[in-house]
């Protein structure tokens, strides 16, 4: 089972939805990210160089005809980091819905 780990740079909306979009891929094209994310050029690069950096993505550059196109994957630090954001979210709904659900006195 995996830890429970809040992980501040995962959380933000798009980071998110991006390492969640990745987490259900084994590879997945700059463009079918940038579509199913909605965002430009320069926000998806942004937000893969730093995932990147910390060490949850990894890129790699082919060559597609006389085209050079970038894919990502989650490295499987990233992918632990967000199992355990994941568990860290659950903790919190599951505790408060176990405090919405307690009589009050």
């Amino acid at each position: 089972m995996t830890k429970a780990r809040f992980d501040e740079l995962i959380h933000p909306s798009t980071r998110l939805s991006l390492v969640a979009t990745l987490a259900a891929a084994d590879w997945a094209e700059f463009a079918f990210l940038k579509e199913r994310l909605d965002l430009s050029d320069s926000a998806l690069s942004k937000q893969l160089t730093t995932l990147e950096e910390a060490g949850y993505v990894t890129t790699e550059r082919r060559l597609s005809g006389n085209r050079r196109k970038l894919r990502a994957r989650l490295t499987d630090t990233g992918r632990n980091a967000f199992n355990g954001h994941i568990e860290a979210l659950k903790a919190i709904v599951n505790g408060a819905t176990a405090s919405a659900a307690e009589p009050s006195t």
